[in-house]
């Protein structure tokens, strides 16, 4: 009998522990969707609004290049070096061109006398009217191939549109100039811009001629500027708008690509 109750006993611990055990398990929490926070302008660290980050750049920057196929004859500047605007940058020779430029020169001189000739048989009643007007346009065509070839010839030199100072050289002497393709880099220097993003919120007292001063970090020195234009458009994500400044005065001793801090003046 006891050995009977201790069976069956063991048979229900056994049943007991073979049953899974359910556990209340603890709902998921919802998932946190994450909040899209605009991008401010990058502001003074120290707290004031009034300060913006800024980056000068050149008003004009230009890729100079050949638009003939020619030998270059010099290129005489180097990364860095100044000019001044209307300062002989590059010469191609332009020998060939020449050439072909008082060919032409030639062939109108000998239509304008032909045409003369012409013009005096014709009062004679030597040739008639079919004659003349052939010479005429003889005389224009090579009248038109001169201007052609003077225009190619003028294109052998490239002189600066600007002072400024050569960004980047990408030719030398001897090379072999393709139209198109770019001979020399260059920067206007005279005229640098103040860059910067500001707050859109900024646009109820920011305007066009507003003053400011530019501290720039590579020389640590400060400059006077206004604001020159405010871009076209709001970004609605950063609420944030451009605005490009312009330095007042000569600024020998600025560069492109430099940058640094910009206070506005009492709102």
């Amino acid at each position: 009998m006891k050995w009977s109750q201790y069976v069956a006993g063991s048979a229900v611990a056994v049943l007991l522990c073979a049953q899974p055990v359910w556990s209340a398990a603890p709902s998921p929490s919802p998932a946190v969707m994450p909040v899209a926070v605009p991008a401010s302008a990058t502001t003074d660290p120290t707290g004031d609004a009034g300060r913006i980050r800024i980056q000068l750049v050149s008003r004009d920057e230009v890729d100079l290049s050949s638009e003939i196929a020619a030998k270059i004859a010099t290129l005489p500047l180097r990364d860095g070096d100044a000019f001044h605007a209307g300062q002989t940058l590059v010469s191609l020779d332009c020998s060939l061109y020449a050439a072909q430029l008082h060919k032409a020169q030639a062939e109108a001189d000998a239509a304008r006398d032909l045409l003369q000739v012409d013009q005096r048989l014709a009062q004679l009643h030597s040739v008639g009217d079919l004659e003349v007007e052939q010479a005429a346009a003889k005389l224009k065509a090579s009248a038109a191939e001169v201007a052609y070839m003077q225009a190619t010839v003028r294109q052998c030199v490239i002189v600066a549109p600007f002072d400024g100072r050569v960004s980047k050289r990408s030719a030398a002497p001897q090379q072999f100039a393709e139209p198109g393709k770019p001979l020399l880099t260059i920067v206007d220097t005279s005229h640098l811009e103040l860059k910067m993003i500001v707050p859109s919120k900024w646009l109820a007292w920011l305007k066009p001629g507003h003053p400011l001063t530019v501290q720039v970090d590579e020389v640590g020195k400060t400059y006077p500027a206004k604001v020159a234009r405010i871009g076209a458009r709001v970004d609605p994500v950063t609420q944030t708008v451009d605005v490009t400044a312009a330095l007042t005065g000569s600024v020998p001793d600025l560069l492109p690509g430099m940058s640094g801090w910009a206070t506005f003046a009492a709102r």
